[in-house]
């Protein structure tokens, strides 16, 4: 039986505010970290091993996740994407969605997602994308196949990122590449995100998919 493979970065990048090497953190990073570090959290990234890369955050459990997740995008580097619910980009904070990486996603149509994000992967030398695999901040009984489907046809990995708020810790600690089982790929995630622990406990739903 195939099973998903972690992948271990460079050790000596294992920082966690470093970026790929040959890269600089962006202007805003520092002052992200000082920020987030003045409410008592801090970031904590295991560099990507690749240039393109599929990324989870789990448990998406209260509303504090997003300015959490944007404050950890900048301070950790990565130029990293994400998909949200299209209602989030409606004037006058639309410009500012897409300036911090967001891409919108209509969930009543979701057709041709999952190949257009492909051919971002495709057309770029470097692409990152997260994704929040309930799609939804209440609990939810399994999580959409989206961010699977993606890293199977685009052939990236999977990076594990979290927001732990057990230890006020936000950040991607392991990075996976899927084998293509279900089953054994969805044990090795939820192995990953084991003493993970979202701010609302209970809206944390299993991790499996519904089909």
């Amino acid at each position: 039986m195939a099973v998903a493979r972690r992948i271990d970065s460079n050790p000596v990048q294992r920082r966690s505010d470093s970026l790929m090497s040959g890269t600089t953190a962006p202007a805003g990073a520092p002052w992200a970290r000082a920020l987030l570090g003045a409410f008592g959290w801090r970031v904590h990234i295991l560099p990507p091993p690749v240039p393109k890369a599929v990324v989870l955050f789990y448990p998406h459990t209260s509303n504090w996740d997003f300015p959490i997740g944007i404050l950890g995008r900048a301070g950790c580097g990565i130029p990293l994407h994400w998909v949200g619910k299209h209602t989030l980009f409606r004037w006058p904070v639309r410009g500012l969605m897409h300036r911090w990486g967001g891409i919108p996603v209509d969930r009543a149509i979701t057709a041709g997602m999952v190949e257009t994000l492909r051919e971002q992967f495709a057309t770029h030398e470097s692409f990152y994308v997260a994704f929040s695999p309930e799609g939804t901040r209440k609990r939810t009984e399994s999580w959409r196949t989206g961010f699977y489907r993606l890293a199977l046809a685009a052939n990236v990995p999977v990076g594990l990122g979290y927001f732990d708020y057990s230890r006020r810790v936000v950040g991607i600690d392991t990075w996976l590449t899927l084998s293509g089982d279900r089953d054994s790929d969805l044990a090795q995630i939820e192995a990953g995100y084991r003493g993970k622990i979202g701010r609302r406990p209970a809206n944390a739903g299993p991790i499996r998919f519904a089909d």
